[in-house]
């Protein structure tokens, strides 16, 4: 009998055990899904579904260039909707494991991220907020915010998420939406399209997660998210603006271009230009003219970052910088018409001098700004480029080496330079035969010693160089011949040497040395992105990383000792990431004067630009910072901007830095 018990026993159990698979795989299959949308091509998707009373699961992932994240997520609320539990696996956007929990009791809340594991007392009313997750949190934030009276919502382990706006909508096919406005999260704006409690939509620049049944609205809510975004800009531009009109920059240190101070100098400005530089006292100064005390500081011409993807979002960071002028390497056709709301100051953003468009291969590695399909097609764009008034063509990763050639001859036929990666499966060396006039990254470089075979769309030419950058020779007839062909060639380098400390050196819950002078002073999310890492890196990689990229730094003074003509660029944060680009450049071992003379009159010379800009000297445009200290006896100087001038419009960092959640480097 005792058996027939068991075996009913067991029966039973394997019945509720199927019962319990069984409703757990229906509920998994009762998802809610999203597409993310990423450069306008499908790259991913993002999922979510219960799994129990207050609890789901969630899955999201994306490529891009065999980059791209692809995480595995659990949440479970409480009554009040806040994360009582979280756990959160897979890897990140440059595929680095990511392992992420939290959990609370009636006591305490514990929790394990890239940054720390740590504890506090537990608080019912902040909300967790994970590192690398999907987009479940903005969801569950959203509740909080929408059910909460003062619309701020505290979280672990800090900052404060506050909804400043809620723009209703009508969609064509009669949905009523919202867009919600949040702050407190990021240096932008986070912007969330729900309908009800649910999110529909979440689109950030290039990245647009859109639930399924929206998909064929996405445009439509992308259209009027833009204008919300384009009025808060254009709300923002007007009230960090000031005249500049008549002003005085008083006893101030003015840099030459040669490369020194003119001591306790009044530079006299009338609008736009330079109208006097002379010693101090030498004229009484007339009521109406503003008076800017320069004493014991560095007034400098508007720096030029050679290196960047502009966006109507990133232009604050640049002024707020000291980087006035820009070449953009690679962006869309419509670029034309954010840099004239840039000149008519209708959004705040640096001048752009150099436009230069993109040319990618077709492939699962593409760089989806503007994609070919073959030689003819690239050839047209070329033309198209032309036309719109692009001076320069940067050639990327997926290129067919065979097509390099017949590219280069058409832009040199436009009076178009030519620049860019180095296509898979060629050498920096062959590049620079079939036309190249430039080459971007120092990556790229460095692949010339190592092989035609890799394929560089890949996240090999990221974790090549590091592996194997050590062991380049700088007195081998190889890499001799190589600085020779680009002296002979008269190839210019845009190093952009910061993003590569930061993929080589900074190391998983430590703070980013490319980001750690700046860390506190920035919101909570961007604090937590330089905690992440770089390129998966442990045991003797760890060294062999740094010592490639301590390579990497030799060799920038070496081609800047022989000639070869380099430029500070960025392609990352506007302003912060520049900065660190220039004390590199002083450490590495370049005198600061020529680090400085750089990025000023050289970088203004070679976009023919020396006219106008680059320099302060009379009837030249009125392009200034002044800096509080002086970037010639210490680098680091250069982050203390206190206020930039340009188009005889003045701004005042403080204000601008606090316009998007960043600490100014006095508070």
């Amino acid at each position: 009998m005792k058996y027939l018990l068991l075996a009913t026993s067991l029966v039973l159990g394997l019945l509720t055990a199927c019962q319990d698979a069984a409703e757990t795989s229906n509920q998994k299959q009762d998802k809610t899904k999203y597409e993310v949308v990423f450069r306008e091509k499908l790259a991913g998707s993002y999922e979510k579904w219960k799994i129990g009373e207050n609890n789901y699961g969630y899955h999201y992932a994306y490529t891009d260039r065999g980059r791209g994240p692809d995480l595995e997520e659990e949440i479970q609320l409480n009554d009040q909707q806040f994360i009582v539990k979280q756990t959160i696996s897979g890897v990140n956007y440059r595929k680095a494991t990511v392992e992420e929990k939290f959990e609370c009791d009636k006591a305490k809340a514990s929790w394990l991220n890239p940054q720390e594991e740590n504890e506090a007392d537990f608080d019912p009313n902040k909300l967790y907020f994970r590192y690398d997750g999907s987009p479940a949190i903005y969801e569950i934030l959203a509740w909080q915010l929408l059910a909460t009276e003062s619309k701020k919502v505290d979280l672990y382990p800090v900052g404060t998420a506050e909804l400043v706006a809620q723009f209703p909508f009508e969609l064509s096919d009669d949905r009523a939406v919202e867009l919600m406005m949040i702050k407190g999260l990021d240096m932008n704006p986070t912007f969330l399209w729900m309908m009800g409690t649910d999110m529909v939509g979440k689109i950030t620049n290039n990245r647009h997660v859109i639930r399924e049944d929206f998909s064929s609205l996405r445009l439509e809510m992308k259209a009027l998210q833009d204008q919300v975004e384009d009025d808060f800009l254009a709300e923002a531009a007007k009230n960090l603006t000031h005249d500049l009109g008549q002003a005085i920059i008083t006893n101030v240190n003015v840099f030459t271009e040669e490369g020194t101070l003119l001591l306790q100098q009044d530079v006299w400005v009338d609008e736009q230009r330079i109208k006097t530089i002379e010693p101090h006292k030498q004229q009484t100064i007339p009521e109406e003219v503003l008076v800017i005390d320069g004493e014991g500081k560095t007034l400098m011409p508007g720096l030029f970052d050679m290196h960047t993807h502009n966006t109507k979002f990133r232009g604050i960071l640049h002024l707020a910088g000291g980087v006035t002028s820009v070449r953009d390497l690679a962006n869309n056709k419509q670029l034309k018409a954010l840099s004239a709301q840039f000149n008519k100051n209708e959004i705040l953003g640096p001048r752009i001098v150099t436009f230069c468009g993109i040319i990618d291969g077709s492939g699962p590695f593409a760089n989806q700004r503007n994609v070919v399909d073959n030689l003819e097609e690239g050839l047209a764009e070329v033309e198209d480029y032309k036309k719109l008034g692009y001076q320069q063509i940067k050639l990327y990763s997926s290129i067919r080496p065979e097509w390099v050639g017949p590219l280069v001859e058409k832009a040199h036929g436009l009076g178009m330079r030519v620049s860019g990666h180095i296509p898979a499966y060629m050498t920096a060396t062959q590049a620079i035969n079939e036309g190249y006039n430039e080459i971007q990254h120092m990556n790229m470089l460095f692949l010339n010693f190592l092989s035609d075979t890799i394929d560089t769309r890949t996240p090999l030419r990221h974790t090549m160089p590091a592996q194997h950058g050590a062991d380049l020779d700088l007195n081998s007839q190889e890499y001799l011949d190589f600085v020779q062909l680009l002296k002979t060639k008269d190839i210019l380098v845009d190093p952009t040497l910061a993003i590569f400390e930061n993929m080589y050196i900074a190391q998983k819950g430590e703070p980013s040395p490319t980001y750690s002078q700046i860390i506190d002073r920035l919101p909570v999310m961007n604090q937590r992105g330089f905690y992440s890492g770089g390129l998966q890196k442990s045991g003797e990689k760890v060294a062999r990383y740094k010592e490639s990229f301590n390579r990497m730094l030799e060799v920038l003074v070496d081609l800047f000792q022989k000639d070869i003509t380099v430029v500070p660029g960025t392609d990352g944060l506007p302003g912060f990431l520049y900065h660190r680009e220039l004390e590199l450049y002083a450490g590495a071992g370049i005198p600061n004067a020529e680090v400085l003379k750089l990025a000023t009159i050289k970088s203004a010379k070679i976009t023919g630009m020396a006219d106008e800009l680059g320099s302060i000297k009379v009837g030249k445009k009125a392009d200034l910072i002044l800096i509080d200290g002086n970037p010639l006896e210490n680098m680091s100087d250069v982050r203390k901007v206190e206020c930039t001038m340009k188009e005889g419009k003045l701004y005042y960092v403080k204000e601008l830095y606090n316009s998007m959640g960043i600490k100014h480097f006095k508070q």
